[in-house]
Formats: C-alpha cells, sequence, structure tokens
C-alpha cells in the first residue's frame, strides 16, 4: 500500500526550528511534485512550499526566508526545514506527492495524515 506519512510536528516557542519529513513508502516507481500545505483553525488549506521532480521549488510568500523544501529521492523523503518560527504557523502541516506506483501506467494524487505545528509566542 502506498502512503505518505509526516513527521517533525511538535510545540515550539518563537524564533525556533523544526524540520518536518514527509515519507513515501509502498511500491512507489517515481516521486512527482511535492507540496507542503497547512491549515489553521477556522482558514483554509493553503500551499506553503513546493518542489518538482527536479528540484524546483516555490514558497508562499510569508514563509520566504525562513523555511527550506528539500527531497531525497534515495529515501523517497521531503523535507520542510522551517526557521526562525512565528506563532502564525500554528498549524497542522500536510504533505501531498503525486505517486507512481511500480506497475501503473499514470501517477496519482496522495496526501499525509498531517502533523500538527504549534508555534507560542
Amino acid at each position: 500500500q502506498v502512503q505518505l506519512v509526516e513527521s517533525g510536528g511538535g510545540l515550539v516557542q518563537a524564533g525556533w526550528s523544526l524540520r518536518l519529513s514527509c515519507a513515501a513508502s509502498g511500491s512507489i516507481f517515481s516521486i512527482n511534485a511535492v507540496g507542503w500545505y497547512r491549515q489553521a483553525p477556522g482558514k483554509q488549506r493553503e500551499l506553503v512550499a513546493a518542489i518538482t521532480s527536479g528540484g524546483s521549488t516555490v514558497y508562499v510568500d510569508s514563509v520566504k526566508g525562513r523555511f527550506t523544501i528539500s527531497r531525497d529521492n534515495a529515501k523517497n523523503t521531503v523535507y520542510l526545514q522551517m526557521n526562525s518560527l512565528k506563532p502564525e504557523d500554528t498549524a497542522v502541516y500536510y504533505c501531498n506527492a503525486g505517486l507512481l506506483r511500480v506497475g501503473a501506467v499514470s501517477s496519482k494524487d496522495y496526501w499525509g495524515q498531517g502533523t500538527q505545528v504549534t508555534v507560542s509566542s
């Protein structure tokens, strides 16, 4: 069974750092673009950062210069390094990826279960 599993969330103080991981498991042939999203209480889910299979990245303006997305293709894992965290970064963080399963003819969109990030002031 193919799945995405996030980890690395937690409760930190403002200014601290966290590194989130999104690991894909199962019979995976390739991973396309991967995005980190977040959803705060009462707000819509928003794209925070994304990385293509070639390594190109994009960020929402509010995290530019503080967050870095990266991928380790050998480990089927994408990371989100979050520095200088602010209370407004508090949210559940989800990863989303297009995964091509071994033997499949097309990729499919997968979501992880989410990991809570709470930043206290």
